[in-house]
């Protein structure tokens, strides 16, 4: 080797090394956030037990124990014990975990509380009568619903709204969360909807849209592609095709790897050349800093599925995005101990209870 090539040698080692600027956190360095966060609630949680309950139900309180949990606090923990008899008192005759709306939102994220929690298979009986619920809710588990119509394999949030890319994810997680094996029907039909979220033409998305998607948006997914059909809506490009969202994109990446698609598949590699495009912990790409934390947990969740770390950007830049994320995490930790988004109405991240949580649960894949 030539002196040139060694100098060469030495500085890509140098770039590659200072690519990966912050450390993988260590155990201690997560539970010192974590201490802070869990003393945050006990001070926010209600006389009844339940977080945010006016405005989410049993929704935030779910997430909270989610992110407790995950992180190491017991069951029996005052915080998580009052929560989990929170969640249970808004269980219905249906099966269904909620109050008068959000359904399926509140089920599916009070089923992988509870799945979290289940301690000697406790719930066992309420998850499965949860899950039966949920599997009701999605369009075509009846039958009346075909699957060339586009409403088929989503849910919205209740038996009657529109589907949605972000409700149909949650109700993936909570369903397989529960048990439900990964070749049951409910989730063969959620992954039909899925792939139509996507900005990827061909066997699995037949819709127009994403035949005029950007060669940007390619690979990303949309909110729902049911907006396509809309005479204007944000979403919809100059070109008649619809907008990828990062949140979205880390969404429909971690229905596929739950779901045991495999990595190889055209859908996966599509969604995985879209996130090295627009890798970013700044914001929510698509849509600034609304729905932030929202990002940051289906972020945490996607990569940890991928298993790639470092992760390689489009630029070649190597990211050890655990660290990356736990340093921005521990940067925007208030001194209270909690997370806020402030301003954020339209996923309601101003309330600094459901933010704690999000932040909380990305927290339990960076270690």
């Amino acid at each position: 080797m030539s002196t040139t090539q060694r100098i060469l040698a030495a500085l890509l080692v140098c770039l590659a090394v200072g690519s990966l600027q912050a450390e993988t956190p260590s155990k201690k360095e997560v539970q010192a956030l974590v201490e802070k966060a869990h003393a945050f609630l006990k001070n926010a949680q209600s006389s009844t037990g339940g977080f945010s309950e006016r405005f989410a139900g049993p929704g935030v309180t779910s997430l909270v124990v989610v992110g407790l949990v995950r992180n190491g606090v017991s069951v029996d923990d005052p915080v998580v014990s009052k929560a989990l008899k929170a969640i249970e008192k808004f269980s219905n005759e249906d099966g269904g975990i909620y109050r008068r709306r959000l359904a399926n939102y509140t089920t599916s994220v009070a089923v992988m509380a509870l799945s979290e929690a289940n301690v000697k298979g406790k719930y066992d009986a309420m998850i499965k009568k949860a899950a039966n619920f949920l599997k009701g809710l999605q369009n075509g588990s009846d039958g009346k619903v075909k699957e060339e119509d586009d409403h088929f394999g989503g849910t919205g949030y209740d038996g009657k709204s529109r589907p949605d890319l972000s409700n149909t994810q949650f109700f993936l997680d909570a369903l397989l969360a529960a048990g439900v094996k990964k070749d049951d029907p409910a989730v063969q039909r959620a992954l039909v909807f899925i792939s139509r979220c996507q900005n990827l033409s061909g066997e699995s998305n037949k819709l127009e849209f994403a035949k005029k998607a950007t060669a940007d948006d390619k690979g990303g997914f949309t909110y729902s592609h049911l907006h396509a059909k809309a005479e204007k809506h944000r979403d919809k490009t100059p070109l008649g095709g619809l907008r990828s969202l990062g949140a979205m994109t880390y969404a429909g990446l971690k229905s596929f790897l739950y779901a045991g698609v495999k990595k190889s598949d055209p859908r996966v590699q599509g969604a995985i050349r879209w996130i090295r495009r627009h890798y970013t912990l700044k914001e929510n790409p698509g849509l600034g800093r609304s729905g932030l934390y929202y990002y940051y947990h289906t972020f945490a969740k996607a990569m940890t599925a991928l298993g790639e770390n470092p992760f390689v950007d489009a630029s070649k830049k190597k990211h050890d995005w655990k660290a990356e994320l736990f340093q921005v995490l521990k940067k925007q930790q208030r001194s209270d101990g909690s997370w806020i988004n402030k301003g954020d109405r339209t996923f309601g991240e101003g309330d600094p209870n459901l933010a704690t949580a999000f932040a909380l649960i990305c927290l339990s894949y960076v270690h």
